[in-house]
C-alpha cells in the first residue's frame, strides 16, 4: 500500500514515524497552543536583552546601511502576472490596476493589498524580465510605496506578516529594487528597511499564530543575517522563530489552521530564509530544518497523485506546478505523511487512486480567517484526474465573487459529505467565524493487502439533531473500488419524533460527465482523458445537480455533483455507495 518512490531523486528522509495507528482513537478539539509561563519569561528576557544600548548604537548608524549579501529565490512566480507588470499593469485573483495610476492612499481589495504590500510580485516580475526591463518597474512601483507608507506607520502596509515577507523579498530581489544610480533613492530604501527590521523586533509576536507569525519572524532573522551588526538580531529572531513554528504548527508538520494552502505559504516562507542563510555560507538551524521536513511531508499528505493540493479550509487546489516548484525549492525529499495524527488528515494510496479525508474538527476560530465546516469530507483522484472533490476557494478566490458564495464555499454543502437539513456540522457566525458543533471525532483505520479501511463518526449533529454522522471508506488494494456508507446514529439525549432530511454529496472534478442510469440508483462517470467510474448507492434517492469548483488561479468553474436524499427516522438511517473502475 506504500507509494512509489522516485529512485533518480535525492534519498528520501522520513519526516518522523508514520506508522498507522490501527484502531480506535479519539480526537478532541485542539486547544490553546500558546507559551507556558516558563516560556514567555524566556521571551521577556530575551526582548530586555536585545533592547540595549548597543542595539540603539547599532541603529544609529554605527554599521553602514548596506546588504551583506544578497539570496536567490529560488521559486518560479507566477508568468501571466509577471507580463502584466511589463504592460503596466499589476494584477492579482482578478483584480487589476494600472501602475501608472495607482494611488496607494487609497483602500484597495485584501487579497489585492496583500499582494501589494508583500512585494512578491517581485518575484513574478523577475520570473519574466531581465535586470534592465524589470528595474524601472519594481523601482517606480518601490517609489510609490515609500512615498505612501514609508514614514507613516499603521495599516495593512505595517502589518509585521507584511514587514516578514517585504524584508525576504527585497532582500532576495535587491537587483531590481536597487539598481538606480540615484543614491538618495537607494538610501530611502534602505532606511526603510531598517526601520522596518526595528518594528518586527518588537512587533513579531503580534501577529496571529501559524503563517502570518512565522513570516513576521523569518523577517527578523533575514534582517539579522543581511543587515550588518545583525548577529544579536539573528539570535533573537531565531529563538522567535522556534516559538511561531510551535505555535502555529502540530507536532506532525500541519498547520494549526489546518488549511493546507497556509501550510504552503509556510514552507515558502522557510524556503526563502533558508536561502538568507545560504547567502551568508549558512545552513538553516537543525531545528528549523527538521521541521520543515515535517511541513513537506504533511503537505504531500494533502496533495494528489499528481502533487496538486486538495480543497480544504478555504484554500485552492495549489496547481502541480507550484506545489513541485516549492518543494524542489526547499530541498526536502520526503514521502507523503499519510495519517496526520494532530492536524487530522487521513490518505489512502492504492494503484492509481487517492483518497483524502478530512477526519478532524474545525479549527479554532481564531486560528483561521474563512475555516470551514468539513469534517468528514473527502476528496477522491485517479492519476492526474479527480473524481470527487470539494468546492474549496473561500479565502482564495477571485475579487469578482459575490460575498454570498464566499460564504457559501464555507459551508458543509460545499464539501463532499453529509448534511441534516443542510444545516451546518459547525455553525457559521454572521461575522465570519466558527461557532459550536463537532467537538470529537472518533477515528478508527485498519490497513491490509487487500485494503484500507477508514472508520470515523463526529457528533456536528447531536446537539441540534440528536444523530452521530458516521462515515466508512474502504479502499481496495489495487485502487480500483472505493466502497462507503454514512449513517445516523441516534445520540445525546435529544430525540426527534418526525423525519430528518439528509443529504449526501458527491462534488465532481472539472470535466467529470456524468450520465444516471435508468433506476435512480447509479451513474456513470466520464473522467477527462481517462476511464470511466460507475457509482452505486443504496438507502437513497440520487440526483444530479449542479455545483461549483474554485480552480487553482480563483476562478469558479461550472462541475456537477452526485447527492444522495434521504429521510432519518428516529431511530437512524443508512445509506451505502460506492465507486467502482469499469
Amino acid at each position: 500500500m506504500n507509494e512509489p518512490q522516485d529512485l533518480t531523486r535525492d534519498p528520501v528522509i522520513d519526516p518522523a514515524p508514520d506508522g498507522i495507528d490501527e484502531g480506535r482513537r479519539l480526537i478532541r478539539l485542539g486547544g490553546d497552543k500558546g507559551l507556558s509561563l516558563a516560556d514567555r519569561l524566556a521571551e521577556r528576557f530575551h526582548r530586555l536583552t536585545w533592547r540595549t544600548p548597543l542595539h540603539t548604537l547599532r541603529l544609529k548608524g554605527r554599521y553602514p546601511l548596506k546588504l551583506i549579501a544578497v539570496p536567490d529565490d529560488p521559486i518560479l512566480g507566477d508568468i501571466a502576472r509577471g507580463t502584466m507588470l511589463l504592460e503596466g499593469v499589476l494584477s492579482f485573483r482578478g483584480e487589476a490596476r494600472d501602475i501608472e495610476t495607482l494611488d496607494l492612499a487609497k483602500p484597495l481589495p485584501k487579497p489585492f493589498a496583500e499582494y501589494l504590500h508583500s512585494f512578491a510580485w517581485l518575484r513574478d516580475l523577475s520570473t519574466v524580465a531581465t535586470r534592465a526591463r524589470g528595474a524601472p518597474i519594481a523601482e517606480y512601483l518601490m517609489g510609490l510605496w515609500l512615498t505612501a507608507h514609508a514614514d507613516t506607520q499603521g495599516g495593512i502596509a505595517w502589518r509585521p506578516d507584511m514587514w516578514g515577507r517585504r524584508i525576504l523579498a527585497w532582500t532576495a530581489h535587491a537587483p531590481l529594487i536597487l539598481s538606480s544610480s540615484d543614491q538618495i533613492y537607494r538610501s530611502k530604501v534602505l532606511n526603510a528597511l531598517a526601520k522596518g527590521a526595528l518594528h518586527l523586533d518588537r512587533s513579531a509576536d503580534k501577529a496571529p499564530a501559524g503563517a502570518p507569525r512565522i513570516a513576521a519572524w523569518c523577517g527578523v532573522v533575514a534582517a539579522g543575517l543581511l543587515i550588518p551588526g545583525g548577529e544579536p538580531r539573528q539570535q533573537f529572531g531565531e529563538a522567535g522563530l522556534l516559538r511561531a513554528l510551535g505555535t502555529g504548527l502540530f507536532d506532525d508538520g500541519g498547520s494549526v489552521s489546518r488549511s493546507p494552502a497556509m501550510l504552503l505559504d509556510s514552507i515558502q516562507l522557510l524556503t526563502l530564509l533558508q536561502e538568507s542563510y545560504a547567502a551568508r555560507s549558512a545552513e538553516l538551524p537543525e531545528t528549523v530544518a527538521v521541521t520543515l521536513t515535517r511541513m513537506v511531508a504533511a503537505l504531500l499528505g494533502v496533495a494528489h497523485a499528481d502533487r496538486g493540493l486538495s480543497s480544504w479550509q478555504g484554500g485552492g487546489p495549489a496547481s502541480e506546478t507550484q506545489v513541485a516548484a516549492v518543494i524542489e525549492a526547499s530541498g526536502v525529499r520526503t514521502r507523503p505523511l499519510r495519517q496526520a495524527r494532530d492536524w487530522g488528515y487521513q490518505r489512502l494510496a492504492a494503484g492509481t487512486a487517492v483518497l483524502i479525508v478530512d477526519a478532524a474538527p474545525p479549527p479554532i476560530a481564531r486560528l483561521v480567517e474563512g475555516g470551514c465546516a468539513s469534517t468528514l469530507a473527502f476528496e477522491f483522484s485517479d492519476g492526474p484526474a479527480r473524481i470527487v472533490v470539494n468546492c474549496g476557494g473561500a479565502r482564495a478566490g477571485i475579487a469578482q465573487l459575490p460575498p454570498a458564495m464566499v460564504e457559501g464555499l464555507r459551508s458543509t454543502a460545499a464539501h463532499s459529505t453529509l448534511t441534516i437539513a443542510d444545516s451546518n456540522s459547525t455553525a457559521i457566525h454572521v461575522d465570519g467565524t466558527l461557532g459550536r458543533g463537532v467537538g470529537e471525532v472518533e477515528l478508527s483505520r485498519q490497513e491490509s493487502d487487500a485494503a484500507s479501511r477508514i472508520e470515523a463518526s463526529h457528533d456536528g449533529y447531536v446537539r441540534r439533531w440528536g444523530f452521530l454522522h458516521r462515515r466508512q471508506l474502504m479502499l481496495t488494494g489495487d485502487g480500483r473500488e472505493l466502497r462507503g456508507e454514512d449513517a445516523l446514529l441516534p445520540h445525546g439525549r435529544k430525540r426527534r419524533t418526525g423525519l430528518s432530511l439528509f443529504s449526501i454529496r458527491f462534488h465532481l472534478g472539472a470535466g467529470v460527465q456524468v450520465s444516471p442510469t435508468a433506476d435512480g440508483l447509479g451513474a456513470i462517470l466520464r473522467l477527462p482523458g481517462g476511464p470511466l467510474w460507475q457509482f452505486r448507492c443504496r438507502g437513497g434517492a440520487l440526483v444530479v445537480e449542479d455545483s461549483v469548483w474554485i480552480d487553482a488561479d480563483g476562478r469558479p468553474v461550472a462541475t456537477q455533483q452526485l447527492m444522495i436524499t434521504g429521510e432519518a427516522a428516529a431511530g437512524g438511517a443508512s445509506v451505502s455507495w460506492a465507486l467502482k473502475k469499469a
